[in-house]
């Protein structure tokens, strides 16, 4: 019972920031695509900012449920990509843009929004809501800025590739955009393969940690935190 606890306090705590995270990522790829003019994920009820509408059972359930019993150092997850048809995108190429940049961009909008709150909770510092509230919402802001950053990775599917695909001359984006089929093959060899390998390399450590910590500290300036 002494382990349960805490793995539910810290579920309370991450479960709610990580939710929203994910799923309204998923959302604003939708309503991009739409006003860009595919209707795919409209038709299939995907434009929505309801999370039941875009999670998914292992990536936004099990998976990150699994990192906080097991009391891993990080959490992550994933939502159920929303479905575009860029053939029916009104300009492919740069709509592919609008539509893959959008994600990420509602992660920032949420870090700031989060950062926002905490601050106005400052002047309520001393209420214990107020402390669990910030504390969910310090996680926020890590989990929105870990996604923005991981998902603007220049490797297709992820957001990132999809932006590089449609910004750089065909002859190199032809190449790219082939390797989408084995994106998240290559993104599970980064985080899984060093391990196996003993070799001193970590995806979150050497190459996301950075921008992130950028990042997080440019959010609390914009907003006044200390």
């Amino acid at each position: 019972m002494d382990d349960i606890f805490p793995a539910l306090m810290r579920a309370a705590l991450w479960a709610p920031p990580l939710i929203l995270a994910i799923t309204l990522h998923e959302a604003a790829h939708g309503f991009v695509a739409l006003r860009c003019g595919d209707q795919t994920a409209y038709i299939l009820g995907r434009v929505t900012l309801n999370p039941l509408k875009h999670i998914d059972p292992i990536g936004t359930l099990l998976l990150p449920g699994l990192l906080v019993v097991t009391g891993a150092p990080f959490l992550f997850g994933y939502a159920k990509p929303v479905p575009v048809n860029f053939r029916r995108l009104n300009s492919p190429r740069i709509d592919m843009v609008k539509v893959a940049i959008a994600g990420p961009a509602m992660n920032i909008f949420l870090a700031l929004a989060s950062a926002a709150v905490i601050r106005f909770l400052g002047l309520m510092a001393d209420e214990s809501w107020a402390q669990f509230l910030t504390a969910s919402l310090t996680f926020s802001i890590y989990i929105n800025v870990l996604l923005a950053v991981f998902n603007m990775l220049p490797i297709p599917p992820l957001d990132g590739g999809r932006v590089a695909v449609g910004l750089l001359p065909d002859f190199l984006a032809r190449p790219l955009d082939r390797l989408e089929r084995f994106g998240f093959v290559i993104v599970i060899g980064l985080l899984v393969l060093p391990g196996m390998l003993r070799i001193d390399f970590n995806l979150f450590r050497d190459i996301l940690q950075g921008p992130i910590e950028v990042i997080v500290r440019l959010i609390g300036t914009i907003v006044g935190l200390g």
